[in-house]
């Protein structure tokens, strides 16, 4: 149990937590922002693979009092080679799955309607953006902990209900009931409600299971954290903050190194594009988490850029060693915030670059 929580601890410390990130740095990161806001049951995952194993390993019950059962996923979203949606979609649909009602948040810096939606649609309980914050973390669980939606299993879908408010997502293609009349309700084992006609909707609900495994058995009373616990979970991250731009600086040579690997190419050079495209996907997420927004925008900029429709060209390349040497004036200078006039000045002289090599192209 944390010790910042003290007597205040509301049970989740009886809670066990399985993060999933392919960036060690992030997934200590993760890992010790949960335990200080009293989760310190976490196992730890390195990519979707890692985490099917081991959620197979608690299914087995091969290790008594070593291997804990999962009572909620944090995952990342892009990971090599199993991600967070095929992660998520092994949880809900295949027959090895320990608990196909298992809570799962999906973390990614690429927080933009598409990914949202196809989340939403393989069954995830709740989509956090990066940049991560402890409070937007805090949160996500919150929800789940003390207002789980109810599961819906049709022909097309299982997971919990997309409807958060009593209308469905325009265009979602399942059919919306006024009632749930024409619906098989399952409250427990012992307790199904069938509809005299044969129905193709079942609905789960479920009792409170995470609340009851923390000793939460007043309804009147919230997961709420003391802001104390929050305030001294958020210094530490960003006292952390301080090997960002040491672990920053190592993936801005790496994707240096692959843009000249790719100069040498008169062919195909889409590996070393892919494999840019991931790292600036990486570096997007977690610069405005640790205080280097501007790595940020740089990196989204350079994601953008980098992705299917490029044309992989040598100008491109130059387009994208411009946007390395910008992120490393802000590292070499630890320019955080919006830097000032000295982020302007990067920004004028990307978009210089940028015009240069690119003509009209739309500079960040």
């Amino acid at each position: 149990m944390s010790s910042a929580l003290g007597k205040e601890t509301f049970g989740q410390d009886k809670l066990s937590l399985l993060v999933v990130e392919d960036n060690e740095y992030m997934l200590d990161i993760f890992v010790n922002s949960l335990k200080r806001i009293g989760f310190p049951r976490v196992q730890k995952a390195r990519n979707g693979k890692e985490a099917v194993e081991y959620l197979k390993m608690t299914s087995r019950g091969s290790s008594p009092g070593v291997v804990d059962p999962v009572d909620i996923v944090i995952s990342d979203l892009v990971m090599s080679p199993v991600g967070g949606l095929n992660l998520l979609q092994w949880i809900r649909d295949d027959k090895a799955s320990p608990n196909r009602f298992l809570p799962f948040v999906m973390i990614s810096a690429a927080a933009d309607r598409q990914h949202v939606e196809e989340a939403r649609d393989r069954g995830v309980n709740d989509f956090m953006g990066k940049p991560f914050a402890v409070e937007n973390l805090y949160k996500a669980l919150q929800r789940i902990i003390d207002a789980p939606r109810q599961y819906v299993v049709t022909q097309v879908y299982f997971g919990p209900d997309r409807r958060r408010l009593k209308t469905g997502p325009p265009h979602s293609g399942e059919r919306r009931r006024p009632n749930e009349h024409h619906a098989t309700i399952v409250h427990s084992k012992d307790r199904v409600l069938t509809h005299a006609e044969p129905s193709d909707v079942w609905l789960f609900k479920l009792p409170n299971y995470l609340r009851l495994k923390m000793g939460m058995t007043n309804t009147n009373q919230s997961f709420v954290l003391p802001v104390h616990v929050l305030t001294a979970a958020e210094d530490a991250l960003k006292r952390e903050a301080e090997g960002f731009p040491g672990w920053a600086k190592n993936y801005l040579d790496q994707i240096s190194k692959k843009v000249a690997s790719a100069k040498q190419l008169s062919g195909d050079r889409s590996p070393y594009f892919q494999e840019c495209n991931l790292i600036a996907h990486e570096l997007r997420g977690q610069g405005g988490t640790f205080g280097y927004p501007l790595i940020t925008i740089f990196a989204k900029a350079l994601y953008e850029m980098s992705g299917p429709s490029c044309r992989q060209s040598d100008a491109d390349i130059e387009i994208m060693k411009a946007h390395i040497d910008a992120m490393r004036a802000v590292l070499r200078d630890k320019i955080t915030g919006d830097g000032g006039d000295v982020g302007k000045q990067l920004f004028k002289a990307l978009k210089v670059q940028v015009a240069k090599f690119a003509g009209d192209a739309v500079a960040p």
